[in-house]
């Protein structure tokens, strides 16, 4: 049963505070500036205690946002694949902003705050986090909250859910000219780094993202079918790719070649265990070659540019890319792997004409 008591401070303002009593519970209290406020609550309070509900949440009132973080960190994150890596320095920064605050405290105007705080510090590498990106964070930290609520019992809102989305514009759409692609590939080739042209007619030839090319073993290269398994992927899905004129003629040369040592198609020299890294390279390639305001991802806009050129669907691009936009495509999956195929070969006849595989 709720007791209501008015108190005065010495001011003369008054407050209410109730109390909720029901046998076999401990006594819940909490103060109101209106009586009706009080009143509301403890008619609530007692009804969710009578029902089971009340004592479910009580974990929003003891614990930190740290303490949920820290756990949808170590059970929820490893599940993730490749995303994980991300979304743990994005949860290490919401700790940082709202971490010593206890879950029943967070509003959707804590959360609006902190988010523009997250807007506005610069990163390690001194630039501002884009609309895109702080929306990443939100999305993350939703899901933090959403997990609360539907499998712990934490708490019961999830206050990002009121917050609107950031305007991410139309997005990056950055592609390699013509004559960009022809510089591009020659630096590449003539590079002192053993992969660089490799992974870069891959990456247009497929339209896989770097992180896929490099972590590609020898166990996922189909090349009696022509095809590529990507395995860590950044949605999490296995996703087969195929392969087709120079790309193809690349990977079986490198087959011939390739370092016992090493499952990976192109493994570290210095790490036979580890995937190369060629970021120094693919900078003095960029340089040499006069592209600016080009990173090796917009590689993978280039070639679902490519690929639209050449007849490519929207259902084929989003099967060769990866994009979940189409659910229709998991249903059709096992129909498209000749059709992208044919698609695929035609594109890289037409943009790798007159290149070759390097001499090795």
């Amino acid at each position: 049963m709720a007791f209501i008591e008015e108190r005065k401070n010495k001011n003369g303002e008054a407050s209410f505070r109730v109390r909720v009593r029901v046998k076999g519970f401990p006594v819940q209290t909490a103060t109101f500036q209106t009586k009706t406020q009080a009143k509301h609550w403890g008619q609530k309070i007692e009804s969710d205690i009578r029902e089971g509900r009340y004592f479910s949440f009580a974990n929003s009132k003891r614990k930190t946002m740290s303490d949920l973080i820290d756990k949808y960190m170590e059970e929820i994150l490893p599940r993730k694949g490749s995303i994980a890596s991300d979304q743990k320095t994005q949860l290490e920064a919401w700790k940082k902003c709202i971490g010593h605050l206890r879950i029943e405290e967070i509003s959707s105007s804590i959360i609006y705050e902190a988010r523009s705080t997250l807007q506005k510090v610069r990163t390690h590498q001194g630039a501002m986090r884009s609309n895109a990106t702080v929306n990443r964070y939100m999305a993350v930290l939703s899901h933090v909250f959403t997990t609360a609520i539907n499998e712990w019992e934490w708490c019961r809102d999830n206050p990002c859910k009121r917050i609107k989305k950031l305007d991410e514009g139309r997005g990056r759409e950055r592609v390699l000219s013509e004559d960009e692609k022809k510089r591009l590939l020659w630096f590449c080739y003539d590079n002192k780094s053993r992969f660089l042209y490799e992974i870069v007619v891959i990456a247009i030839s497929t339209g896989a993202r770097k992180s896929e090319i490099l972590n590609l073993k020898w166990q996922d290269v189909l090349l009696d079918d022509e095809r590529l398994i990507f395995r860590k992927t950044k949605n999490g899905d296995i996703r087969g790719v195929a392969i087709q004129g120079l790309a193809l003629k690349i990977l079986k040369e490198l087959y011939n070649n390739k370092d016992c040592n090493s499952d990976f198609v192109f493994p570290s020299r210095k790490y036979p265990n580890e995937p190369t890294n060629i970021n120094s390279a693919w900078k003095t390639a960029l340089a040499k070659a006069g592209i600016e305001d080009f990173r090796f991802h917009d590689l993978r806009h280039t070639a679902a540019t490519y690929l639209a050129q050449y007849k490519a669907s929207q259902l084929d691009l989003s099967t060769i890319l990866g994009h979940k936009s189409l659910e229709m495509v998991k249903r059709y999956s096992h129909l498209t792997h000749n059709h992208t195929k044919d698609v695929i070969k035609y594109m890289n006849d037409e943009v790798f004409e007159g290149w070759k595989t390097r001499d090795r």
